[in-house]
């Protein structure tokens, strides 16, 4: 482990470049929509830009909640556009995706916190894009669980819902979900069928036994992928990073989880909860 707070040599991003990004562009902002690779300023967005990729964000740029780690606006947002389901799916036709990403600003403000708005975009790019699969990264929706049911019975391929921290540092690390909560959602995607998968962000002050005790409570719910990331503060106003974890402690972490029982485990400094999120289809 590195206990400096420099930023280290193998976290340097890759600034998007060349003309696949410049089309990604385009079309997300010819279409009015916005991506979680720039409000949440992934370090992943030039690889993926530049294969021609991104994950989309839907619900609009403003949260409800204020989670210390995330970068997205919190407010009160707009209402919910109701062409945004039509112009999700043509952005994933027009830029030819086999594989589309989608997540979502919570919208506790509305009273099916979005669940409805969800449902419509998976049935528009699921019918303009026949041959596109789909993975969808929900908020909790409160723990009810007919609105995470709404989704499920779109029947993207994988469903994903992030712990983002362990037990002990959620309620510090976020707001208004909890960690129960958020195991009870995992679970219900996975008798599902669907694949259900997770991710957590490290050097937020969690200990090894935290991690693993974290892999055990995701297998116990049915988690088949888990996706294991460095946390880097996007800005003054967001948590502090407690220590940088090496690349090869990462590749530890990632066999650790396949021997637990994880069918695929993405684990990296980089890594983000939709990196290289295509292989995640076959895992179940």
């Amino acid at each position: 482990m590195e206990n400096s707070r420099r930023k280290p040599e193998w976290l340097k991003i890759k600034l998007p470049m060349g003309q696949l990004s410049a089309e990604v562009l385009n079309t997300v902002r010819g279409h009015h929509l916005n991506t979680i690779c720039t409000s949440g300023k992934c370090p992943n967005q030039g690889e993926c830009w530049g294969c021609g990729t991104a994950t989309f964000m839907i619900g609009g740029n403003i949260c409800t909640r204020a989670c210390k780690f995330c970068n997205v606006t919190t407010g009160k947002p707009f209402p919910l556009d109701p062409h945004e389901p039509e112009h999700v799916a043509q952005s994933v036709k027009l830029l030819k995706l086999r594989h589309v990403v989608i997540t979502s600003v919570d919208r506790d403000d509305v009273e099916d916190l979005g669940a409805g708005h969800w449902v419509k975009v998976i049935r528009a790019v699921k019918r303009e894009n026949p041959g596109a699969t789909m993975e969808v990264l929900i908020p909790d929706f409160q723990g009810r669980e007919e609105l995470v049911q709404q989704v499920i019975e779109a029947r993207p391929e994988v469903i994903s819902h992030n712990l983002e921290t362990v037990r002990r540092l959620s309620d510090r690390v976020r707001s208004r979900a909890t960690y129960e909560v958020s195991l009870k959602v995992i679970a219900q995607i996975a008798r599902s069928g669907i694949v259900a998968k997770s991710g957590i962000m490290l050097g937020l002050g969690e200990t090894r036994e935290e991690i693993l005790g974290t892999m055990d409570d995701l297998r116990a719910a049915g988690c088949q992928v888990m996706t294991i990331g460095q946390y880097l503060q996007p800005t003054a106003k967001n948590i502090e990073v407690k220590e940088y974890i090496r690349p090869e402690v990462f590749e530890e972490y990632k066999n650790i989880g396949l021997a637990k029982g994880f069918r695929f485990v993405e684990s990296g400094p980089l890594v983000r909860s939709s990196y290289h999120a295509e292989r995640h289809v076959g895992s179940k």
